[in-house]
């Protein structure tokens, strides 16, 4: 069963997130840890590239869910840490296509973050996040 998109009558359609994400009654909910640009083995991916450093986070992301045994469109919330919005924001265009890359069309509900400094040094963008995986 599919998450439920919530958007309030007379709000505006937000771009490239959702306002709220209700999980179905029958679902458990899963919950990930920070995720940074890091192969399987623990080396940074990208230094100094925005955009692989994000598809990679958020390639991490959604390997987490599947190996919950969900999907991408399971995932109800992410926050995006970033040590550049300005860096974000001139990615929009090549993030756009990441997304629908690895995720495809579901928008969970979102937050950026701007921080001075991730704890791994190199890492521009770091990717957390919960997910509600059906039972059935």
């Amino acid at each position: 069963m599919p998450v439920k998109i919530i958007q309030p009558d007379g709000w505006k359609l937000p771009r490239g997130y959702s306002n709220g994400v209700l999980a179905p009654a029958n679902s458990r909910a899963l919950t990930i840890a920070g995720q940074i640009a890091w192969d399987p083995d623990q080396r940074l991916v990208g230094r100094g590239d925005f955009t692989a450093q994000f598809r990679q986070a958020l390639l991490n992301v959604v390997t987490i869910v599947r190996a919950a045994g969900g999907e991408p469109q399971h995932l109800t919330q992410l926050t995006i840490f970033v040590t550049d919005k300005h860096k974000y924001i001139a990615s929009q265009h090549q993030l756009a296509g990441v997304w629908r890359e690895v995720v495809g069309s579901h928008y969970p509900a979102m937050a950026l973050v701007e921080v001075r400094k991730l704890l791994e040094d190199g890492a521009l963008v770091e990717i957390q996040g919960l997910a509600a995986i059906s039972n059935d």
